[in-house]
């Protein structure tokens, strides 16, 4: 991987752990930890690694993740915005 798409992911993660603590404060509930140990695996995961498709949810060849994880569902729904599954509004 070169050093421009490391950096793209970098700045997903990021963006990832600022739109959980949004989440959280506005709720004035949850447990921040979670959600920013998450956003590196979830970026990988979900920008660079997994067969999926936003526009095509129900794809059957796509990849799925299991996160059972609940306490850190803050940033599981920042990345699935991020990647386009709704949209980023309804995060508030």
């Amino acid at each position: 991987m070169d050093k421009d798409k490391i950096l793209e992911l970098k700045k997903i993660a990021n963006e990832i752990r600022k739109e959980s603590l949004i989440m959280i404060h506005r709720a004035q509930s949850g447990h921040p930890g979670g959600s920013l140990s998450e956003a590196d695996i979830l970026t990988a995961l979900y920008f660079y690694k997994l067969r999926i498709n936003s526009k095509k949810p129900n794809w059957p060849d796509r990849d799925r993740l299991v996160l059972s994880k609940g306490h850190a569902s803050p940033g599981y729904y920042a990345t699935l915005a991020m990647r386009g599954y709704f949209p980023k509004k309804e995060l508030e």
